[in-house]
């Protein structure tokens, strides 16, 4: 069976203990490679190995930098087919989606940072009484990124990737669940030329690989995205030491159809965005407003298009959906139905776990679409993240942003309408760090990502993410 190895100081390496975590195949619901159980011990190698690398590589000129960017971004691309697979494989989701989305993502997103430093500018300011002042932006040191299971190389190099650009060096801690990419991903680091020491990749569980990165004193700087609850933590242990952190958490998204939107544009994306990559997407809409004069239109279109959305083996050109990321995580999402249905919701579409001819032991579950509850009730304000939305009427514009902003998160919010000064009324006054009109998951690279309340704090995109692991110095000059 596989091992995956650790990628500390430019080697693969099995974790020092030797102790290894089963890493599941969940479209078969069987363990397919292991794991390093990696700890403290492994994380002090690796910070070790990063404070040796970074006198180095802080002083490598920019376009050097960019230059083995790039070079990984090429091999990114040269070995697309295998990553898909491998990030299929992993996490269950549909191959079409990774070959299209994921893979895609992870190589702009080297490509983005890498560049994007070349365009970066410091500030410079004129004093009349004979001063000047400059910034300087200087990378912080040894950074930890730890990044989630459900778009794992997409996420896991939307964080290295500014980190390094910038002349920081990382240890990094992909999901436990979804390894293998992150395991790939350090082979092409090493086939690229990425120096000894400057990216550092430490497998393991969250209690413990990922609290010793935490709670590291020599290291900087924290980036994660996961759990609102496993946020909190990281925020306490930040705290201690005044740590920077950026932290991207949960959501529970409002998606509101008004009766003038392009109907049949809206059935299309909403069905996307209430089910890709089997509703595990941090920016999913699964609370679904509909304006009540066009109700029972919307239900009725939207359970005929799910009849034709084929839930399977993501390996199967039809496949639509595929399997859910664990067993537990499959049992935590059907809880949720059996919760609805206590408080009086109505399961309309699904609500069950699937039995896929050929792949049995799988975690898969049909797209399941429930209506007749409140709008506060657990089912409306938990985030589920998995395969399940609420529908829910309403009349005005004031009532329906009662209820868009009535959870405890703020991530992202769409909005359906032909009317721009609606349009623009309701964005200003969600509560949401993103509001897509009339479309959903657009990304541009430079723009803000991240939410507001329990979602988050910071934000991770463009010169922002750059700026995040970069500490400004401000140096006044007499003349």
């Amino acid at each position: 069976m596989q091992k995956i190895e650790n990628y500390i100081n430019g080697e693969l390496i099995s974790s020092i203990k030797e102790q290894y975590i089963d890493n599941y195949n969940p479209s078969k619901g069987e363990v397919y490679s292991l794991i390093p159980n990696s700890d403290k011990d492994d994380v002090d190698l690796a910070v070790k190995a990063g404070e040796e690398a970074f006198a180095s590589w802080s002083s490598t000129p920019k376009v050097k930098r960019a230059e083995i960017m790039l070079k990984i971004a090429d091999l990114i691309d040269e070995n697309h087919k295998e990553l898909a697979h491998a990030e299929a494989l992993d996490n269950g989701k549909p191959l079409f989606l990774a070959s299209h989305v994921d893979i895609p993502r992870a190589s702009s997103n080297i490509r983005f940072f890498a560049t994007a430093i070349m365009h970066n500018a410091n500030e410079s300011y004129h004093m009349e009484e004979g001063f000047n002042n400059y910034t300087l932006s200087q990378p912080l040191g040894v950074v930890g990124c730890i990044s989630p299971w459900n778009l794992p190389l997409y996420l896991f190099t939307w964080k290295i990737a500014p980190a390094i650009a910038s002349g920081n060096c990382v240890v990094a801690k992909p999901s436990e669940v979804t390894p293998m990419t992150a395991y790939l991903f350090s082979k092409l680091c090493i086939e690229a030329g990425l120096p000894k020491g400057v990216l550092n990749i430490v497998h393991g569980l969250g209690s413990s690989a990922g609290d010793a990165i935490v709670s590291h004193n020599k290291i900087k700087a924290i980036s994660f995205t996961g759990g609102t609850n496993t946020g909190r933590i990281i925020a306490r242990k930040c705290a201690e030491t005044f740590k920077k952190m950026s932290l991207e958490l949960g959501g529970k998204n409002p998606n509101i159809i008004f009766a003038d939107c392009d109907f049949d544009n809206m059935i299309k994306t909403t069905l996307q965005s209430s089910f890709a990559n089997q509703g595990q997407i941090c920016l999913c809409g699964s609370r679904i407003f509909i304006e009540q004069s066009i109700y029972e239109k919307f239900k009725t279109a939207f359970l005929a298009k799910l009849e034709t959305h084929t839930v399977g083996n993501p390996f199967d050109e039809k496949t639509r959906m595929g399997a859910l990321v664990s067993k537990d995580h499959l049992e935590k999402v059907l809880s949720y139905v059996e919760l609805a249905k206590e408080e009086g919701g109505t399961v309309i579409f699904g609500g069950n776990k699937l039995i896929i001819e050929g792949s049995e032991n799988g975690y898969y579950m049909e797209p399941t679409v429930i209506e007749g509850l409140p709008y506060n009730c657990r089912t409306n304000q938990e985030e589920i993240f998995g395969p399940v939305v609420t529908l829910i009427p309403f009349e005005t514009e004031e009532e329906v942003l009662t209820y868009a902003n009535s959870t405890p998160y703020g991530l992202s919010a769409t909005v359906w309408t032909e009317n721009i000064s609606r349009a623009q009324r309701i964005a200003n006054k969600l509560d949401s760090g993103i509001v897509w009109v009339n479309c959903w998951l657009v990304r541009d690279l430079r723009t803000p990502f991240g939410g507001v309340k329990q979602s988050g704090l910071g934000r991770e995109g463009g010169f922002r993410a750059l700026n995040f692991f970069t500490e400004p110095k401000n140096v006044c000059m007499a003349y």
